[in-house]
């Protein structure tokens, strides 16, 4: 009966987002509640169920995605991005723009989301195009797969956060293994792919491109240097990766972590506090091109946009709560144990499921990590790194298959005016090769490790 209420309030999820266009947040919410009734959870302890499961998501991805916004937008107005994909330019040459492209918005797509990281990139991507001809395909599809991956793979993105925070997982270890698996993947299932689809198929530039003035947002008279942007982009990796070097000595025996000098470091490489550290010193070293009063307007400016996702994700997890209440997690978990099927390869498929079925990768990301956190911890033997791999396998089920209830396939669509045919032909196989390869690498990753 469990079972069957889990299929009915996943098929009444996706029938108010698809059919009836109710927000992702108001139907998660709905949904919530009605599972929460429908599976018997005591009246009195509903709304506590609610809000525990919707405060405890938000309390470790409302800051890293609130920070991570602020730093983002920082760079795009105070030109830092532009900076960025100019000097990669130069260094790589004319044959390499578009790996230049794709290795600015790599960068930049850490601290950005996919949607804002693209609107960024576009201008410059059109510039490239149009400056040294040849398909749009061969500079545009490299830097939005460079998005689409760090947006999936990586922390501070609400996604993998999320997930991670629900299975257990070291958030600054996720931060580093994502990184390694994201290059990869983005190399073979983005760059390769969008220059063999550079020389197939022909895109001229967007007429709204050729006929528009001058983009001149990030354009400023004192724009910052390029040191100075890449030390902003790799300070929280480095950051982060304090805490992980010092837990991994203190687990090796190497030093005490209980002295107050390691716990110290620690907390600073904790991921909340790496990006509040960064966005002080992007704040300190951005000053010059912007006032103060500017700088403010700017932060508070950003926080705007990411109020849905943030919601979004919390929704996510609040339903997920109600699984884990129900009981429903345990059943599939024992159910799919019993088949006999590695806890990764069931996370990568119901993320799938999810993913073609509603659309949005956090949902499916945040879901699906609910769904799955029961067959985690019941799984005896996982180490740190195969939580982290669980979390990949997830996010990379959650990127495959995008099509006409995905945001990004639009937002793509529309900005490079490419026709929804074409679209399943260049973009849909983009993203699911991006899942295909980061999943078979997190399995490898699994086995190795």
């Amino acid at each position: 009966m469990l079972i069957v209420i889990l299929i009915a309030s996943i098929a009444l999820l996706l029938l108010l987002i698809m059919k009836f266009r109710v927000h992702a947040f108001v139907a998660l919410t709905l949904v919530s509640l009605l599972t929460a009734l429908a599976t018997g959870v005591p009246v009195n302890k509903i709304l506590p169920t609610l809000m525990t499961g919707f405060g405890g998501t938000l309390a470790s991805v409302a800051l890293l995605v609130g920070f991570g916004a602020m730093i983002g937008r920082l760079l795009e107005i105070t030109g830092g991005a532009k900076v960025l994909a100019d000097t990669l330019i130069n260094k790589f040459g004319e044959e390499k723009a578009p790996l230049a492209l794709g290795v600015a918005s790599f960068l930049f797509g850490f601290p950005i989301f996919f949607d804002a990281g693209l609107v960024v990139m576009l201008p410059i991507i059109f510039t490239v195009a149009k400056q040294f001809g040849g398909s749009l395909f061969r500079y545009a599809f490299p830097a939005a797969g460079a998005f689409a991956v760090t947006h999936a793979f990586l922390p501070p993105h609400p996604g993998p956060v999320a997930s991670g925070e629900l299975l257990g997982a070291n958030i600054g270890l996720l931060t580093i293994v994502g990184f390694v698996l994201a290059i990869p993947t983005w190399y073979f299932a983005a760059y390769l792919y969008g220059t063999f689809l550079g020389r197939k198929f022909h895109l001229d530039l967007p007429k709204s491109f050729l006929n528009a003035a001058p983009i001149n947002e990030t354009a400023v008279l004192n724009p910052p240097s390029f040191r100075r942007v890449l030390f902003i982009l790799l300070l929280p990796l480095c950051l982060i990766m304090l805490d992980t070097v010092l837990n991994t000595l203190s687990v090796a025996k190497v030093i005490d972590g209980s002295q107050l000098w390691v716990e110290s470091l620690r907390l600073i490489g904790k991921t909340p506090v790496a990006l509040l550290i960064t966005l002080i010193v992007t704040i300190y070293l951005l000053k010059e091109q912007r006032s103060v009063e500017q700088i403010e307007k700017i932060c508070d400016n950003a926080l705007g946009p990411i109020c849905a996702i943030v919601l979004v994700t919390g929704a996510g997890g609040m339903f997920g709560g109600v699984l884990r209440a129900s009981g429903i997690g345990d059943v599939l978990a024992n159910m799919l144990s019993d088949t006999g099927m590695p806890v990764i390869v069931a996370a990568f498929i119901i993320s799938t499921a999810l993913r073609v079925a509603q659309g949005s990768a956090t949902v499916a990301i945040t879901t699906t990590s609910a769904l799955v956190a029961p067959m985690v911890s019941a799984t005896t033997g996982l180490s740190e790194f195969d939580l982290c791999f669980i979390v990949i396998s997830i996010a990379s089920g959650a990127t495959v298959l995008a099509h006409v209830n995905d945001s990004g396939f639009w937002l793509v669509s529309r900005f490079l005016e490419i026709d929804t045919k074409t679209m399943f032909k260049t973009w849909t196989v983009q993203e699911t090769l991006i899942g295909l390869v980061g999943f078979g690498l997190s399995v490898i990753g699994s086995i190795i490790l």
